[in-house]
């Protein structure tokens, strides 16, 4: 098995990409910078900027990398100072940077504090504190003592002060901005503050990544970027911010949706947004996905690392290595491994490894080259293969349970549908030895899939449909029954991605309906076949849990009108487990697709379920 967890371990080739950033970072012309390493959820951000905290510092000539792990600032009241401060109690805590800086630390920290205590104030006393006033309420006392214990010297004569009827000139300060010089730094004050402290440092350059950006909430997200503005172009010093850019473009329109959402300029959104990050960022930089030859040579270091002891497998790294040096666009494989070490230890290696890699490419496009869903993937199969070891099944095949298992990620619906066959007939469905006949033949693929399997009509299907072992020849049962927890509850093995989590929540506001439609459109439909089942599994979960909330039917009838298949079947099922707390009004507006089979025999067993 394989931890998910970030590593400096570059089994990837992304050296590649750190080195382009160190490099951008050591020309001393382009800083100030803030660059972006943008890439999908799980694609290698993290690992990027673990191997650039490792390299970058150099106390010989003065460079300082911090991180800080924009997550973490996730249950703060206000994440903004939370990051400001944890970078200046940095300077504080390490003698690294010399001596001589308290009196400046000093003063930006009691800037932070102030920040803190006006956001806060403005978030949570000063709207409460109207109501109060006007109902003659004093619920306002604990929640100011709670929230601003960390803004005063001493807490309890704040208390005191509110308790004994100063609160109205003390929340008044809230309300406008205090002019008092030193409560609060302006944002240029607080810029030449922290230039100076750098000067006074033995710092000659500072870099700062900021990672996990886009696990937070879209709120989180904004404040932490907006404390990152606040040092930029101080000189000297270089942002590297780890996320990906569909979750901060979807934080960017959600912290802005009132100036942005209901224009009347179409594209008035999308330059927002656009405005907003090319000025946050000089630099972005795109991770690609990987590619067929690099997911082999991963899965296959994965294996070694896992199976080889330390001194084996440093060989292979060795070997590796010198290998990208020559060829870094070939995969480096088991033959490979084969050249550089003896028989007792290759016997060592799992035999999954020619396997697994054979269906390389397959696997590159059913888990879209992500490495994240690359190491669950073979998680789970390796769990599977423990599991049928203790479970005592005979004849186990592990080629057969990994191709099995490519389908169940990569085309959830054909999986169940498979299941289904394949139940009914003791594990050897007639259907799917059909599919494989009509794949051999080029001239018949087309149109008689067309005619009788039309969801199999796809190249990636079909390449899993030639690819070895033939599933035909096999009973499947007990290869299902290895794979009931994905059948239980479909996608299960995944965790949801958090651009789907966004897209939803996008969609969930009361937007109206062309706005919603131009989002399906140019968000949801662009997204592959399994992204788009995980969304309406998602959205059905949210349906049963809420069958009285208008907005989730809206969103499925929206996808129908705009001919996403993949949305049916699953509000059908959705409907069919509401039962009889489903509105009238859903029922009479599905009308208006009974010309789509599926949602025709719905109706008319609808129909006859209320009779």
């Amino acid at each position: 098995m394989w931890a998910d967890n970030v590593t400096d371990k570059d089994f990837l080739g992304f050296d590649v990409h750190a080195d382009l950033i160190k490099e951008l970072i050591s020309d001393e012309t382009l800083l100030p910078i803030t660059i972006g390493l943008f890439g999908d959820w799980g694609s290698g951000k993290s690992s990027i900027l673990e191997t650039l905290k490792n390299e970058i510092e150099d106390p010989e000539s003065g460079t300082v990398c911090l991180y800080f792990n924009g997550w973490i600032f996730e249950g703060y009241d206000d994440a903004k100072a939370a990051l400001l401060e944890s970078i200046i109690k940095e300077f504080e805590d390490s003698e690294r940077f010399g001596e001589g800086l308290k009196d400046k630390i000093g003063k930006l920290v009691k800037s932070v504090d102030w920040m803190r205590v006006v956001g806060y104030g403005m978030k949570n006393i000063a709207i409460p504190a109207a109501t109060a006033y006007l109902t003659g309420g004093a619920s306002l006392i604990p929640q100011l003592a709670q929230g601003l214990t960390n803004a005063a010297e001493k807490p309890e004569e704040l208390l005191e002060k509110i308790q004994s009827g100063e609160a109205e000139s003390f929340v008044k300060q809230f309300i406008k901005t205090p002019e008092k010089e030193n409560e609060i730094s302006s944002v240029r004050e607080f810029r030449d503050d922290f230039e100076e402290l750098i000067n006074k440092s033995k710092i000659n350059k500072l870099v700062i990544l900021v990672d996990d950006l886009d696990r937070c909430t879209p709120d989180r997200i904004i404040d932490n970027l907006e404390a990152i503005k606040l040092f930029l172009n101080v000189k000297d010093t270089a942002f590297i911010i780890g996320a990906d850019p569909r979750i901060v473009r979807h934080a960017i329109e959600f912290r802005y949706n009132n100036s942005i959402s209901y224009a009347t300029d179409e594209n008035r959104n999308d330059r927002i947004v656009k405005d907003y990050l090319e000025k946050l960022i000089q630099i972005p930089y795109t991770l690609p996905k990987l590619s067929d030859s690099e997911v082999e040579t991963y899965i296959t270091l994965l294996f070694c690392e896992r199976d080889l002891d330390d001194d084996t497998f440093s060989k292979v790294i060795t070997a590796f290595k010198d290998f990208k040096c020559k060829d870094r666009y070939s995969v480096f494989n088991y033959s490979h491994i084969n050249e550089v070490l003896d028989s007792s230890e290759i016997s060592q290696l799992s035999k999954s490894v020619p396997l697994i890699s054979k269906l390389s490419s397959i696997i590159t496009e059913s888990l879209y080259g992500n490495p994240r869903q690359i190491k669950r993937f073979l998680n789970t199969f390796m769990l599977r293969k423990k599991l049928a070891k203790v479970a005592n099944i005979s004849n186990f095949k592990d080629d057969v349970l990994a191709k099995l298992m490519v389908l169940e990620y990569s085309e959830s619906k054909l999986f169940e549908e498979l299941y289904k066959w394949q139940i009914s007939q003791d594990g050897t469905p007639r259907e799917l030895k059909e599919i494989e006949e009509i794949c051999e033949d080029k001239t018949r693929a087309k149109s008689e899939l067309n005619e009788k399997y039309k969801l199999w009509n796809n190249y990636k299907v079909i390449n899993w449909i030639k690819a070895s072992p033939s599933l035909s020849e096999f009973d499947l049962r007990d290869y299902f029954w290895l794979s009931r927890d994905k059948l239980s509850s479909i996608n299960g093995n995944t965790l949801i991605p958090p651009f789907i989590k966004s897209l939803l929540l996008k969609l969930e506001e009361d937007i109206p309906t062309k706005l919603t439609k131009e989002i399906i459109s140019s968000e949801l439909i662009p997204l592959n076949g399994t992204e788009r089942q995980v969304f309406f599994t998602l959205l059905s979960q949210q349906l049963i849990a809420n069958p009285s909330e208008k907005r989730f039917y809206d969103i499925f009838n929206y996808s129908i009108e705009l001919g996403v298949e993949e949305c049916i079947d699953i509000y059908t099922q959705s409907i069919k487990a509401i039962g009889q707390h489903v509105p009238p009004a859903v029922i009479e507006a599905l009308k208006r697709y009974d010309q789509i089979s599926s949602i025709n025999v719905f109706l008319e067993q609808f129909k006859r379920v209320k009779k």
